[in-house]
């Protein structure tokens, strides 16, 4: 979807009040007057639009959830060193407390979403226009309203539940809910989505890019494989499948900046790399990854802040032969990108991504990188039905995993693994092939409720990481502002 179908202005629900009423005859002003407003097609998807809006921003996956993969020891956070990122250096080194910057960024970067799903979810329903359309629309803010708690609930565990607009009157210091509530709605709200929503390929011009069957199919699929119903998510990967989705020959057409929304692509961040907004503000509409994984001084791309420099661990766990290497890393004697010779001298550990990265020729600057970000792809799904049917013992297991690794340049795995060694396989595969999409620290924290994540982290030297860490720890400052919201243990 282009970017400038996100109407920003709607996101605080605006209501246009007539001029032509005598100047003294007003509305409440204690209240948000709608009466004007979500009475068309038109303002329906207007509303809708709006509630993509913050998947877009830095609070999301515009910055902290791909650095997600900084906490779970595939890189080490890098930047410009002392204090810069320090909110992320703690996380990388499991000293998080609840005064941490970072995590109050992706603890409240969901709301501002949930809230517009709500509205959308409340007001749309009443507007008469083609029923075709509206269901499409309740479907999209069913999709992304599961989108957004799923991130949060996997995050900090129990939260707070808001399925309705709050309004003067309500109740606002909500208590935070049971994660099996948050995960029931996230089950109605996406098998809803499914029933309701077009298939990627009905979507032309400026919708494509919007969240399909293929997007809530595949997001309800990683809901079960999280929660451990292997079967429901076998099945929905076979529907996956059934809907026509392909990986693409060439991996890195995953993260082009000219090849978005491609047959892998099951539910990407659109960006456009204009620069009507700031930056660094929420309304930006560049992606952030090139420009802050780019090497420090190296000139290869806009602004090169050298973030997320992989770890020697992980370079070392590539197999011989793994193409994905040369496109997700730069280390010495790599291939040149844009002509430009990598220097180990450019990162901390001797190696930077380069996996996000945008020739000059595309994003000339710091802030016109137009690159999508990656939610959710097909390959995440082939390895998702792979794992989940060696948990079941089913016979076939390896032939998704094979179509991911076939593509890599990798021989395939033959039959035969007993259940822990093909866990071991799979769940290595997902390392490597969704390297720094923020996918590895929810893998790390659900595996064996989580005893996979603390085995893998000390085993790479990160002591401190304990079992409270595996979830973040609720905001003070929300706690603060909130008196009926508790602590997660430990912190």
């Amino acid at each position: 979807m282009k970017i400038n179908k996100y109407i920003i202005a709607l996101v605080f629900t605006t209501a246009f009040v007539g001029c032509k009423k005598d100047f003294l005859d007003k509305a409440p002003l204690d209240s948000v007057n709608t009466s004007n407003y979500y009475k068309t097609a038109e303002d329906a998807v207007n509303a809708v639009n709006a509630a993509y809006q913050p998947l877009q921003r830095p609070k999301l996956y515009n910055f902290r959830i791909w650095t997600t993969d900084i906490m779970a020891g595939n890189s080490i956070t890098g930047a410009g060193g002392g204090t810069d990122g320090i909110e992320t250096q703690d996380e990388q080194n499991f000293v998080t407390t609840s005064a941490n910057a970072g995590v109050l960024d992706v603890y409240r970067g969901p709301a501002p979403g949930i809230l517009q799903c709500n509205i959308v979810l409340q007001k749309v329903p009443a507007i008469s226009m083609d029923e075709t359309l509206k269901n499409r629309v309740l479907g999209e803010a069913r999709f992304l309203r599961a989108l957004y708690y799923f991130n949060l609930v996997r995050l900090f565990g129990d939260v707070p539940l808001i399925t309705k607009p709050q309004v003067v009157g309500d109740d606002l210091k909500v208590k935070r809910a049971p994660k099996a509530d948050v995960y029931a709605l996230i089950i109605q709200d996406l098998t809803e989505a499914i029933t309701a929503l077009p298939a990627a390929s009905s979507y032309s011009g400026a919708d494509i890019g919007r969240a399909s069957k293929g997007s809530a199919t595949g997001l309800l699929a990683k809901v079960y494989l999280t929660l451990g119903d292997y079967q429901k998510t076998v099945d929905l990967c076979k529907q996956v499948t059934a809907l026509g989705y392909s990986l693409n020959s060439n991996y890195a057409d995953n993260f082009s900046a000219t090849k978005k929304n491609t047959a892998e692509s099951l539910f990407e961040v659109q960006y456009s790399g204009a620069t009507t907004y700031g930056f660094f503000d929420d309304f930006n509409q560049a992606s952030w990854t090139s420009t802050f994984t780019g090497p420090r001084n190296s000139d290869f791309v806009g602004g090169a802040y050298g973030w997320d420099q992989p770890t020697q661990e992980f370079v070392n766990d590539y197999e011989s032969g793994d193409l994905r290497k040369d496109l997700t890393v730069l280390y010495p004697d790599c291939p040149a990108f844009d002509g430009k010779t990598y220097l180990a001298s450019y990162s901390t550990t001797g190696f930077n991504l380069r996996k996000f990265l945008v020739p000059k020729s595309i994003s000339p600057d710091y802030n016109t990188n137009p690159a999508d970000f990656p939610v959710l792809r097909y390959a995440d799904v082939l390895l998702m039905q792979a794992e989940a049917m060696n948990e079941l013992g089913q016979a076939g297991a390896e032939a998704p995993l094979n179509l991911v690794r076939n593509r890599a340049g990798l021989a395939s795995v033959a039959g035969g693994l007993s259940k822990d060694a093909f866990r071991t396989k799979v769940l290595h595969e997902r390392r490597m092939e969704l390297a720094f999409e923020g996918q590895r620290w929810f893998d790390l924290i659900r595996v064996s409720n989580g005893q996979y994540g603390l085995d893998f982290l000390h085993s790479i030297g990160k002591v401190n990481a304990t079992a409270k860490f595996l979830l973040l720890p609720i905001p003070q400052q929300e706690i603060d502002a909130n008196p009926n919201l508790t602590q997660n243990p430990g912190y």
